[in-house]
């Protein structure tokens, strides 16, 4: 599984980062950094669940 940003979608909700800090992170400009790209399997539904929060559809997961 890999986390895919589209940067041109991303408003800088935070809604990610407040549920996997791990992660994900938004600086003080609201610009999301992914922290780690490929999760490992026992983080799959937290990272799933991160993911389907964004309210602008800016995340993706590919396996």
């Amino acid at each position: 599984m890999k986390i895919v940003l589209d940067r041109d979608l991303c408003d800088g909700h935070g809604m990610c980062e407040a549920m996997a800090h791990d992660y994900f992170e938004l600086d003080d400009d609201e610009m999301l950094t992914i922290l780690n790209d490929s999760p490992p399997e026992e983080d799959r539904a937290k990272v799933h669940a991160a993911v389907q929060s964004c309210p602008a559809l800016a995340l993706t997961l590919q396996d």
